[in-house]
């Protein structure tokens, strides 16, 4: 027997918002039909009311995601900056300056402290794992300012 073939009615549209057009174009390339037959199943999902789900809304979705992370991830280092700043004040409120501040010695093993303390950080933050004693023990290992010793 014959399989039938349903009534096919020729409509002729004229598209002029381009994003509408770039729309069809992919959707008919990633499903490899035309793109009469991208723009039929477009208009059938449109007059559907449930409308299946498309890859196009699974990225809108992951897109509001990342947002959503990108701003309490923003958040959340404010926070972090705000207490930094506020453990700052604390401790230059509370140390004196002295003349050894300003010697360039003194300077440089500062800088070079706080280098070693910033790719000790990195380093840990890259391999993805929590601060554990040996690493404590290898910033340790320089000598202790003014000979104390714990």
């Amino acid at each position: 027997m014959p399989k039938t073939v349903a009534a096919r009615t020729r409509v002729q549209v004229y598209l002029t918002d381009a994003r509408v057009v770039a729309g069809l174009n992919r959707e008919a390339k990633a499903s490899r039909a035309t793109l009469s037959q991208a723009a039929g199943r477009a208009i059938a999902r449109g007059l559907a009311k449930a409308p299946q789900a498309d890859p196009e809304d699974r990225l809108l979705q992951m897109e509001r995601s990342l947002r959503d992370h990108m701003r309490s991830n923003s958040r959340d280092m404010q926070i972090v900056q705000e207490v930094l700043i506020e453990v700052a004040k604390a401790m230059f409120l509370r140390l004196p300056d002295a003349v050894a501040d300003q010697d360039p010695t003194v300077q440089a093993t500062v800088d070079r402290r706080i280098d070693r303390l910033l790719d000790a950080a990195a380093s840990r933050i890259v391999q993805g794992r929590d601060p554990r004693p040996e690493s404590e023990s290898r910033l340790d290992a320089e000598p202790r300012s003014f000979g104390a010793a714990n």
